[in-house]
């Protein structure tokens, strides 16, 4: 086990370190060959954050460890939103840009319904997989082109974040801006390794699913590079990136690592397990759905539904581990969710979006 521990820790801040190491040689790659720091927010920083996931992802569907590839992305993306967006607004209500509300939104939820529709048979096959990958193409292409009309105000703040390195600092040389990019592939190559080494074994010795393994422990661990740029983006008071953050890293998440993976298992595609087509997927529709009214009522996350946003991700692990033990109270548990809890937010939503209108 303490072996097993070092494979999971060790491989952990190999994913943070070769992430912080490939998003800092790629954006000054970018900026230096004349990139405006808007584009290279939108691509390399909110991409580069889901590094890790991409690898874990990748690496466990080529050892045909679907459960944890396909577990790894919908834990994310609730983990994503609920947590990391509750903290942040915790910390600083955050107000919210009016593209993320009219477009990448619905971009997030739509690609999450396409998923949604497309793993209804059980299965992720590989043209599936084709068809999400070249979604990620095409919607970068769009986001690029359309940076060019964005307003002073959002370009001022991506500016700020993301600067070309300063003559004659280290990271200004191209051989080390190639390096950083080199390292920092082969680094989470390694980590991903470790994790899903480590992840197998703790399912294994604990006596539960890879499937939980990957919703929870993994999707936390992988989505560290998030909870650290959009908290700190939160309180230097970018509060753009720390909302667009994690909106571009749930996109990246379906389309990219979801797709790549899928590409990679080969003719069998992706094999989607029962509990995530009973529960799981439908909690991350359910979760990116409810970023719509939240962001709607006065275009801004607050403090009070930030709390929400935790509570419900405490809410959801609990169910995970309830169901995992077969616990007598999950019956009543999943009863009070689904006739109390559910309800009465949705019912607080509806009233606070009437009185803004």
């Amino acid at each position: 086990m303490l072996l097993n521990l070092l494979f999971f820790f060790g491989g952990l801040a190999a994913l943070i370190v070769g992430a912080d190491a490939l998003v800092r040689g790629a954006s000054r790659l970018a900026l230096s060959l004349g990139l405006s720091p808007l584009v290279v927010g939108l691509t390399v920083v909110a991409f580069g954050t889901s590094a890790p996931e991409l690898a874990v992802s990748v690496g466990a569907a080529m050892d045909g460890r679907t459960d944890i590839a396909v577990g790894n992305v919908v834990g994310s993306n609730i983990f994503n939103v609920l947590l990391i967006l509750g903290v942040s607004a915790l910390i600083v209500p955050l107000l919210v840009h009016t593209q993320l509300i009219r477009q990448e939104v619905p971009i997030m939820i739509g690609v999450t319904v396409l998923l949604c529709v497309l793993i209804l048979d059980g299965r992720l096959t590989m043209w599936e997989g084709a068809l999400l990958f070249g979604l990620l193409l095409a919607y970068t292409v769009f986001v690029i082109r359309q940076s060019r009309r964005e307003t002073r105000a959002a370009q001022a703040e991506f500016d700020a974040e993301l600067q070309p390195a300063a003559p004659g600092a280290w990271d200004s040389r191209l051989s080390v801006q190639i390096l950083l990019i080199v390292v920092g592939l082969a680094l989470l190559v390694l980590g991903a390794r470790g994790v899903v080494t480590a992840a197998v074994a703790f399912a294994q010795a604990i006596g539960i699913s890879e499937l939980i393994i990957g919703l929870t422990i993994v999707a936390a661990g992988t989505s560290l590079p998030e909870v650290a740029a959009s908290i700190t983006a939160a309180i230097k008071g970018e509060r753009d990136i720390a909302v667009g953050n994690i909106v571009g890293s749930n996109i990246f998440n379906i389309l990219g690592v979801l797709g790549l993976s899928a590409l990679v298992a080969g003719s069998a595609g992706l094999v989607i397990a029962d509990a995530v087509l009973n529960f799981d997927a439908w909690v991350m529709l359910a979760v990116a759905v409810a970023c719509l009214p939240i962001f709607l009522t006065g275009r801004e996350i607050a403090r009070w539904e930030g709390g929400v946003f935790v509570a419900y991700y405490v809410a959801y692990v609990a169910f995970l581990i309830l169901q995992a033990q077969q616990h007598a109270a999950l019956e009543a548990y999943s009863t009070a969710m689904m006739l109390f809890v559910v309800p009465l937010t949705i019912i607080t939503l509806v009233v606070a979006i009437v009185r803004q209108r």
